[in-house]
């Protein structure tokens, strides 16, 4: 059963979406969470929830669903995700292969690069995200 996802007004809605998504690993209806979110609201909304499996799904549903119709929207994610809190212990936790995962997805942005973000601007969130 599909998840129908409306924009969450709270971290508490959020979090409760977030679960669901997770619980059934829907990449479709994450990027319909993120596409429907403003990023700038993301360390907001996450609160202190960020895991790893998190911040995985997040990374996939923005390659898999997102980066093909708006490589500005995964860049404004990625930037904003970075700024959410537990953001740096989370990152310390991940595996090689999701590392290898999140640099996947900043090769691709750099490919798909547009006039929302510079190569620079990609450079030095790479750099937060340890890449």
């Amino acid at each position: 059963e599909k998840l129908h996802i409306s924009e969450p007004s709270n971290a508490y809605d959020f979090g409760q979406i977030i679960n669901a998504v997770n619980t059934n690993k829907d990449k479709a209806a994450c990027a319909d969470l993120l596409t429907i979110t403003d990023p700038k609201k993301l360390p907001m909304l996450l609160s202190n929830k960020l895991e790893g499996e998190i911040l995985v799904i997040f990374i996939e549903s923005l390659e898999y669903y997102v980066l093909g119709k708006d490589p500005g929207l995964v860049y404004q994610h990625l930037f904003y995700l970075s700024k959410a809190e537990r953001f740096k212990v989370v990152l310390a936790l991940l595996s090689k292969n999701e590392k290898e995962q999140v640099q996947q997805l900043f090769d691709l942005l750099s490919e798909n690069q547009n006039h929302q973000y510079s190569l620079e601007d990609l450079e030095s969130l790479k750099k937060v995200y340890e890449l």
